[in-house]
């Protein structure tokens, strides 16, 4: 399983996801909550945590409303 990270989403977007990782705490807020869901994910769709289809679904579309609003901010 793939994940991901938004340095993966967004290649065109390093350099300014570094600069507001630093500079803008609601971007940082945002990055830090969207890798935590992130990760979540991962250990569920690789077997090393077991959870209901529910919790994955919710899971995952939590994932992307933190990717949009992201991509909101990086693409101002």
């Amino acid at each position: 399983m793939e994940k991901h990270d938004l340095h993966n989403e967004f290649p065109e977007f390093n350099e300014k996801i570094h600069e507001y990782k630093i500079s803008n705490t609601h971007f940082r807020k945002l990055f830090d909550t969207y890798h935590e869901v992130n990760n979540d994910i991962h250990r569920i769709e690789t077997g090393a945590e077991a959870t209901k289809d529910e919790v994955l679904t919710e899971l995952r579309l939590k994932r992307v409303h933190l990717k949009d609003e992201l991509y909101e901010i990086l693409n101002k």
